[in-house]
């Protein structure tokens, strides 16, 4: 094949989601590792991913179990400060052959924690694909290492071949990261927001609609300072789910601690960001008045439209949106998304069906195909959204939207267009000077 694999909106809706074509399933191919996704292919990369999300736990330190080619993308996070807390127990043949190494992890905590400093509030221990294969019972070892050195010690599983399946290696450390919570008397006034590792964008209106409805302390791991403030989200009255990959850690903390939980999704459809709040403000019994957010986000929409016409647009995966939720948004609005590089699941399919009944021509390829080595620009695009539809796309205007400050909600949809005029003016003021 010298071309990359595409299908249609159209035609892939057309086959259904029992009936994708190989190309789309990354477990009957191999894997393309591609520049432009390198922190989307790889649960232990750039970004958060397994290793930097273990982390989020304040004063953790981590250990990771693995042959040297799985600890060689860890130095990607030392730029961002977290060398002082990465610590290697590196495998040879001869461990993995005999399971040898699994003797060595409790010493291996107790070594790490002389060369600490101040004593971690806990050891996170990841492991990878060789675990995966070999059935480790990591929840053992764990218990043997935390049982030696008298620190809380939980599991890490940076499991790539398992990101196809029900529970995905994000969603595993999702559970880990809550798992050191313990119960403690609620607080009425108190919720969580669950779903991302940093925080929500500060001037995201969810904030000002939860105090509106009484809430006066909002949660979130990504703002936790100390250990201590860590253990007090178990104090919250209800969690908000904001990403589906933590509905299961969301779960364990309502059997463990009580805290029920309500499921939000990140979407950029106005109407049904607005359907979204008028729900939320049911179930927590408050109405929440988001007119002024609507309004805003619906002027910004119209005067980018305006200004820079029906813009012919690439979406990626690498960015904070899913791609064909996203790419159903701007059709919707009048754009025009000629192509798409994402991952099919069935929780986006329902996106993918309404937009081909309004957008059938538009082209949708996987990252992972190695098709995608042959890849070259077949439609007309005027801009793209994701990093890795700007290493497809080099020579256009385009917007990374992947910040660790999570657009959610009006807000999310007012930043895209806000950093998409940036970009539209910048490359117009380039043409200008040529």
């Amino acid at each position: 094949m010298n071309h990359a694999y595409f299908i249609t909106a159209a035609e892939l809706a057309a086959r259904g989601f029992a009936n994708l074509p190989e190309e789309l399933h990354s477990a009957k191919h191999m894997i393309y590792s591609s520049p432009a996704t390198l922190d989307y292919n790889s649960p232990g990369a750039k970004g958060f991913g397994v290793k930097r999300a273990g982390l989020a736990i304040p004063g953790s330190v981590m250990l990771l179990v693995a042959p040297g080619c799985c600890g060689r993308n860890t130095s990607l996070l030392n730029e961002l400060g977290y060398s002082e807390r990465f610590f290697y127990l590196l495998l040879d043949d001869t461990d993995i052959v005999t399971g040898r190494y699994l003797k060595k992890i409790p010493q291996a905590c107790a070594e790490l924690l002389t060369e600490c400093e101040t004593p971690p509030s806990a050891v996170v221990i990841c492991i990878t694909c060789v675990d995966a294969l070999l059935g480790t019972d990591m929840e053992r070892v764990c218990r043997s290492c935390e049982e030696l050195i008298g620190v809380a010690t939980i599991p890490a599983y940076m499991y790539a071949l398992t990101r196809e399946k029900r529970l995905p290696p994000m969603a595993l450390i999702r559970k880990s990261v809550y798992s050191l919570l313990k119960p403690q008397k609620r607080i009425s006034t108190a919720c969580n927001l669950l779903g991302f590792f940093s925080a929500l964008e500060d001037s995201c209106e969810l904030y000002d609609l939860l105090r509106s409805a009484g809430v006066k302390t909002i949660g979130e791991i990504g703002r936790c300072q100390t250990f201590e403030d860590y253990l007090s989200l178990s104090k919250a009255n209800f969690n908000l789910v904001l990403n589906a990959e933590t509905r299961h850690a969301a779960q364990d903390m309502q059997e463990r601690l009580g805290i029920p939980y309500i499921e939000l999704t990140r979407l950029y459809r106005l109407d049904k960001i607005r359907n979204q709040y008028r729900l939320l403000g049911q179930a927590i019994g408050a109405n929440l008045d988001d007119t002024s957010y609507y309004q805003a986000a619906e002027k910004k929409i119209t005067q980018f439209r305006n200004q820079y016409g029906s813009l012919r647009i690439a979406v990626g995966e690498c960015l904070n949106a899913d791609s064909f939720e996203l790419a159903l948004a701007l059709t919707e609005y009048g754009f025009t998304v000629s192509e798409i590089y994402g991952t099919v699941g069935e929780r986006n399919f329902v996106f993918i069906q309404k937009l081909a009944a309004i957008s059938p021509e538009t082209r949708i390829y996987s990252n992972l195909s190695p098709t995608m080595l042959n890849y070259r620009r077949e439609t007309e695009i005027d801009a793209v959204i994701g990093n890795d539809a700007m290493y497809y796309h080099k020579d256009l205007t385009g917007i990374g939207f992947q910040e660790e400050e999570q657009p959610f909600g009006y807000r999310g949809v007012m930043l895209l267009f806000d950093q998409l005029t940036t970009a539209m003016e910048t490359t117009k003021r380039k043409g200008e000077r040529v």
